[in-house]
C-alpha cells in the first residue's frame, strides 16, 4: 500500500526546494503532475548526463511524478490550469511571488478555482522584510546564516558542495505540507504553507547562533577539526583519510583507551567536551599519529571495535560500490532513455514497516504524459493537437 494513495500534486517547482518536496509526496504514495514549460525546465538540463542534455539532478528529483508542458500564460492555458487545479489537492511552486500571481498560482487565485487546495512555496528569504523582493540560492542562505563563515579555514569561506538548505528545506515544506493536509482533514480548510531558505539555513545554524549571542565567543573555521569537543576531524591513513567523530565522556574514554593513554582522562584540559574543544589541536594531533600508522581498513576495524563514530571519506565513485550503500540499496537502478546504464537513484531515504515508498517509476520524459493528463481533464484529440501547434502544451 501507498501511504497518500488518491491525493493529487501538481508539481510547478523548480531546481530541488520545489521538485524534491514534490518527489518524497510521490514517494509517500500521491499522484504528482511535474508541469514544465514547453520547452523544459531550467533544472531538466543542469549537469546533463545524456546526448540530449537530460539532466542528473533531474533524474533524482522528479521520481515517481507524471510530466506535463504547459504554459499558463498562453490563450487556453489557463483553462487548463483550472481543470487541473480543479482536481488537485496541493499545488507546490517555489517561484517569486509576482510570478506566481501572473501566473494564477497564486492563493487566492488557486482557492477560487478549489477552495481546500494546499498552497507550498518556497524563497529565498521570506515574503516582505528588506530582502522580500531578492532572488537566492542555496549557496546565498549558506553565506548568511554563518555557516559559510565557520566552514573551511579562518582566510577561506567555503560553501558546502551539496546543497543542504535545498533539501532541508524541501523536507521540512514536506512535513508541512503533510500537516496541513491532516487540517485539512479535520477542518475542511485549504492554506498556503511557505518555506524559506535563510530560514532553514538559519534553523540548522540555531545552536552556534545562540552560543554566540550568549557568549559573543566568535569562532572561526577550523577546517576539518571540530570545536566543541575532540577527536573530531579528518585524519590520514596509510592509504586514505577517515573521520572520527567523538563526543561525549563515554567515548572519549573509549577513545582513550584505544590510544592505550590513561593521562587523557586525568589531565583537566581533556575534561568535558568544552575543555576538549578548546585543546583539540593536541587530541588530534594524538590520533593522527595512529592512524599513520594503519591503513583505512585497519583503523575503522579498531575505531568500530570500541564504538567510536568513524566513516571512510569515500570519493562519489566509492560511495556508489560502499558495501553498506550496495547492501541497503539505498540508491536504486533506474532506467532513462538515452542513459548507457541505469542511473543510481535514491530512494525514499526513511523507511515505513507497513508502506511502500520505492520507486515506482522514473522521471518523466519532457511532456511525457501530457496528452494522458489531456485526456483525463476531458480535452478531446483535436483540442490537445490545437493546444501543441499554439506551444500551451
Amino acid at each position: 500500500m501507498t501511504i497518500l494513495q488518491g491525493l493529487r500534486v501538481l508539481d510547478f517547482g523548480r531546481y530541488i526546494a520545489g521538485p524534491f518536496c514534490g518527489a518524497l509526496l510521490g514517494d509517500l504514495g500521491a499522484d504528482v503532475i511535474r508541469i514544465e514549460k514547453v520547452d523544459g525546465s531550467e533544472d531538466r538540463y543542469t549537469a546533463p548526463v545524456t546526448d540530449d542534455n537530460q539532466g542528473s539532478g533531474f533524474m533524482a528529483l522528479n521520481r515517481n511524478k507524471r510530466g506535463m508542458t504547459l504554459n499558463p500564460r498562453k490563450p487556453g492555458g489557463q483553462d487548463i490550469l483550472r481543470r487541473l487545479v480543479a482536481t488537485a489537492d496541493v499545488v507546490i511552486a517555489n517561484l517569486p511571488p509576482d510570478t506566481l500571481e501572473s501566473m494564477g498560482l497564486d492563493y487566492a487565485s488557486l482557492a477560487a478555482v478549489k477552495p481546500d487546495i494546499i498552497l507550498t512555496t518556497t524563497t529565498a528569504f521570506g515574503v516582505g522584510g528588506p530582502y522580500g523582493n531578492r532572488v537566492g540560492f542555496d549557496g546565498v542562505a549558506q553565506a548568511m546564516s554563518g555557516n559559510m563563515y565557520l566552514t573551511g579555514y579562518e582566510d577561506e569561506p567555503m560553501r558546502n558542495y551539496f546543497p543542504y538548505v535545498d533539501y532541508t528545506t524541501a523536507s521540512l515544506n514536506t512535513m508541512a505540507t503533510l500537516a496541513a493536509i491532516i487540517h485539512r482533514m479535520n477542518t475542511g480548510e485549504g492554506q498556503h504553507v511557505q518555506g524559506c531558505l535563510l530560514a532553514s539555513a538559519l534553523t540548522v545554524a540555531n545552536g552556534t547562533l545562540i552560543e554566540q549571542s550568549i557568549l559573543d565567543n566568535n569562532r572561526v573555521a577550523t577546517g576539518n577539526r571540530g570545536q566543541t569537543a575532540a577527536p573530531i576531524d579528518v585524519f590520514r591513513t596509510t592509504d586514505g583519510w577517515i573521520l572520527v567523530q567523538v563526543v561525549g565522556n563515554p567515548l572519549f574514554e573509549r577513545w582513550a583507551k584505544l590510544m592505550g593513554e590513561a593521562h587523557w582522562l586525568t589531565d583537566p584540559r581533556y575534561a568535558t567536551d568544552e575543555a576538549r574543544g578548546d585543546n583539540a589541536v593536541d587530541i588530534s594531533e594524538r590520533m593522527s599519529r595512529w592512524t599513520a600508522e594503519r591503513s583505512t581498513a585497519e583503523a575503522m576495524a579498531l575505531l568500530a571495535d570500541a564504538r567510536i563514530a568513524c566513516g571512510e571519506v569515500l570519493t562519489p565513485a566509492e560511495a556508489l560500490v560502499n558495501e553498506q550503500v550496495v547492501a541497503r540499496r539505498f540508491l536504486e537502478p533506474v532506467d532513462y532513455p538515452g542513459l548507457p546504464r541505469p542511473a543510481p537513484v535514491g530512494r525514499m531515504p526513511v523507511d515505513f514497516s507497513t508502506a511502500d515508498t520505492g520507486i515506482r517509476r522514473r522521471a518523466p520524459t519532457l511532456g511525457e504524459h501530457t496528452d494522458e493528463i489531456l485526456d483525463e481533464l476531458g480535452y478531446s484529440a483535436a483540442s490537445i493537437s490545437e493546444f501543441r501547434n499554439a506551444r500551451v502544451v
